[in-house]
């Protein structure tokens, strides 16, 4: 009986342990490359989709081309309404959100360049309704929690110009777990919303929906070829791994064994994306930065960039 209860107690020592391990891993301080990495790539994805936007201010946010007027009465479809400016002002708004973007993406200037991004991207989103899709609201979305981080503290012009004064370092710079945490939360969240969606639509009452989809308006050389090579029946079979890869990602991020797993699929799922539906290749980017900056492996980078005994 005594033994029994023994190994019972070693057996609880030993999962509590293991739980706080864990619980102390997650809010441990994460390297700051992940957060240069997103810092890096995601304003560059960002102004890739809006660069076809960019070239023509006059017809994007001035009267010159069409605007949604003001309904007169808040509504969720125009929750603010901004009057088109004059072509000199949507020319400077274009050439700010441009250049902070570089500057952000250079690491140059980076609190004062992220803010102003942030600030431009969400004018953008709210100004022109109509041309309002999926990267330019969770782009204004990440550039703000990108002004919010200590982005810029490791790696770019800004950090090498502090290098310089303080001499080298042996350590690889590293930032609190929330600043990283929070880019890995909204990921998930945003694949299991997704999932869910389709559950609630018809990706299971319709085995052959993601087939439908390459010969929709989107289709591009690339998913007619993958549709005429691929057999019939493989279809449902990846159409199933993207729901269960969408609404089970809190769980096979979470899980160690795993992550590894998910991240191969979800980067595979997003290449195909950029390939299969030309227009949305710039939503497939930004979603590949910010999965692989997240949970990709980035010791390789971290060799390269910060070797011990070097600066930053």
């Amino acid at each position: 009986m005594k033994a029994s209860q023994g190994r019972r107690l070693r057996m609880g020592s030993a999962v509590a342990a293991a739980g706080r391990k864990r619980i102390d891993r997650f809010f441990a301080a994460q390297p700051a490359l992940r957060l240069e990495f997103l810092r890096a790539l995601i304003p560059l994805a960002i102004l890739g989709f809006l660069s076809s936007r960019l070239m023509h201010p006059g017809e994007w946010l001035t009267q010159h081309g069409f605007q949604v007027p003001d309904l007169g009465h808040r509504d969720w479809r125009q929750p603010w309404y901004f009057p088109p400016p004059p072509l000199w002002g949507a020319i400077a708004i274009c050439a700010v959100t441009a250049a902070a973007g570089l500057c952000v993406s250079a690491g140059f200037m980076t609190r004062l360049a992220t803010g102003i991004f942030a600030l431009c991207l969400l004018y953008l989103a709210m100004a022109d309704r109509l041309a309002a899709f999926t990267v330019s609201k969770l782009g204004a979305v990440l550039a703000v929690a990108l002004f919010l981080t200590p982005s810029g503290c490791a790696y770019g012009v800004d950090a090498r110009r502090r290098f310089r004064k303080r001499g080298p370092g042996a350590e690889e710079p590293r930032v609190t777990w929330g600043n990283i945490r929070f880019f890995q939360a909204l990921l998930v969240t945003l694949y299991m919303a997704s999932g869910i969606s389709k559950i609630h639509g018809d990706w299971l009452s319709n085995s052959h929906v993601l087939w439908t989809h390459l010969f929709d308006t989107y289709q591009t050389r690339a998913s007619y070829w993958i549709a005429r090579s691929l057999p019939y029946s493989a279809w449902p079979v990846l159409q199933y791994v993207v729901l269960a890869f969408e609404t089970g990602a809190p769980l096979w991020f979470l899980l160690p064994f795993t992550r590894k797993s998910a991240l191969w699929v979800g980067l595979g799922m997003h290449v195909f994306i950029g390939l299969a539906f030309g227009p949305v290749i710039w939503f497939a980017l930004l979603m590949l930065v910010l999965l692989y900056g997240c949970f990709g492996n980035l010791d390789g980078l971290v060799k390269r960039l910060h070797p011990r005994g070097s600066g930053v």
